[in-house]
């Protein structure tokens, strides 16, 4: 396990890697330093994909996140808080880009940045104690993490402009209902059945899950037939590869594939 001053980061079980935020004395919220050790820390983890071949970002505590760091901001020059907005994007960035699949287990509130970060997940896992808003237009501001944009892509356009326009918060079963959730657990379950989910994809070929996830993103943002071509350009990146032999051998002898992201 490795503690770093906001979060914690350990790895329960092979190929799998548990990021905490780690403030729970202030709802984990995102302070300066959280957000370089989110920057430092996925950039990390995207540099060895074979290594670590699924991600779970979850919170300290009854809280997920708070959003940002308040407190801290009161009184930044402008100057200031652009500075440190920097940093936030630029973290955001980095687990948008991370090859590695990375699942949110939202343990309890997700509110502002907190929910953003959820967003930028590949899908997310919320304990029946959580709950979700965009709080951002209520103090003079707007979402500056991805939540305009993943929002939309998550529960559509029109129920986005109501979340953001409104700042109010909605509940676990409303985002699942919306599609923005993908399983509601109990406190008690979450984390088993985060990695339980994340132990089946880190025992699939690493090429493939990236693959797979560069194809969905990627292919978003294209018309169907430039996205399919894409699709077909990722497929054949698998074909010459040791752990597509291997998955065609393991079937054809009975027995359980092992991948070595080659």
């Amino acid at each position: 396990m490795t503690t770093l001053e906001t979060l914690k980061i350990e790895s329960p079980q092979e190929h799998v890697v548990v990021v905490t935020l780690n403030r729970p004395e202030v709802v984990n919220a995102m302070n300066t330093q959280m957000g370089i050790d989110l920057l430092n820390t996925f950039l990390d983890l995207g540099s060895r994909p074979n290594d670590q071949r699924c991600i779970v970002l979850t919170g300290a505590g009854r809280v997920f996140c708070g959003g940002g760091d308040l407190k801290q901001r009161n009184g930044m020059t402008d100057q200031q808080w652009q500075d440190q907005h920097y940093i936030f994007e630029r973290a955001i960035r980095a687990m948008i880009d991370c090859p590695v699949p990375i699942i949110a287990a939202v343990n309890g509130a997700a509110y502002a940045g907190g929910m953003e970060m959820s967003l930028c997940c590949d899908f997310i896992y919320a304990s029946e104690t959580a709950r979700f808003a965009l709080t951002e237009v209520t103090l003079g501001i707007m979402p500056g993490a991805g939540g305009t944009q993943n929002l939309p892509r998550a529960v559509g356009a029109r129920r986005a402009k109501e979340i953001l326009l409104t700042g109010k918060p909605f509940t676990v079963q409303q985002a699942f209902e919306w599609g923005m959730v993908n399983r509601i657990c109990t406190p008690e379950n979450l984390m088993t059945e985060a990695l339980e989910t994340a132990a089946v994809i880190a025992g699939n070929a690493p090429i493939s899950t990236r693959q797979i996830k560069q194809s969905v993103n990627m292919g978003l943002g294209m018309d169907l037939r430039s996205a399919m071509m894409f699709e077909i350009e990722a497929y054949n990146r698998m074909v010459p590869t040791d752990d597509r032999r291997e998955g065609i051998l393991a079937f054809n002898e009975k027995r359980k594939p092992v991948y070595k992201g080659r």
